[in-house]
């Protein structure tokens, strides 16, 4: 075994048995809630790491960019969830490629986004789940309102390759109670509608400990919480 002296510098360290540690706990968590977890590899981006919070009981794992997740499913994981909208006609055949390979799950915010993927996806024996995503007070991505939100569903439904998969939000730091409202007012809005939403997935490690306060959401996808 190396000793540290003997390290070059910058070099990365990792305490593996507080990374452990938060996984379980994290798991946990999860478990005594009802809540499926299904961290961000993003903090990490080690398929290692990736596989003991899959072992620990994640159901999946969150990846930002598509050749994060190839690198997850070279590895050995199969169900992977991209929460950023996917333009371009190359990121899009890379991402049929992947739907082959794994369990694989994206969002759209947009028709542009939503066009894109039409296009690409059109086996209806093989639909590809899209999640529409939330802006629930962060300010970055995602529909606006809950009637925004139906109106993106529907236009999912409507495309054979595909099927509406639920909603996501990327809320900010301590507002979980208003994302809460913003969320259950969607799946209302939804429902309104015709249109039946099992899957509400959050994330962020900040308001990970209050996630089991709130009845909505059914996934969770907390990141930096591995390295705390």
């Amino acid at each position: 075994m190396r000793s540290i002296d003997d390290l070059d510098t910058p070099a990365i360290l990792i305490d593996a048995g507080r990374a452990e540690a938060n996984i379980a706990r994290a798991q946990a968590h999860a478990d005594s809630h009802g809540l499926k977890l299904r961290p961000h590899i993003k903090t990490h981006k080690l398929p290692y790491w990736a596989k003991k919070q899959v072992a620990a009981g994640a159901i999946g794992i969150t990846c930002q960019k598509i050749g994060e997740a190839e690198i997850m499913a070279d590895a050995g994981l199969t169900d992977i969830f991209l929460p950023y909208n996917i333009l371009g006609r190359a990121k899009l055949e890379r991402l049929k490629a992947l739907h082959g390979r794994v369990t694989l799950s994206v969002t759209a915010d947009s028709m542009e986004t939503l066009m894109g993927l039409a296009a690409t996806f059109t086996d209806p024996g093989h639909r590809l789940p899209v999640l529409v995503e939330c802006d629930t007070g962060m300010g970055r991505c995602g529909v606006q309102s809950a009637g925004e939100a139906v109106a993106l569903a529907s236009e999912i439904g409507k495309v054979r390759g595909l099927v509406f998969g639920g909603l996501m939000t990327y809320p900010g730091a301590g507002r979980a109670a208003e994302t809460e409202v913003w969320l259950a007012d969607a799946k209302q809005a939804l429902a309104a509608s015709g249109l039946a939403c099992e899957r509400i997935s959050s994330g962020g490690t900040p308001d990970m400990w209050r996630s089991g306060e709130h009845s909505v959401v059914t996934e969770y996808r907390p990141g930096t919480y591995i390295y705390l």
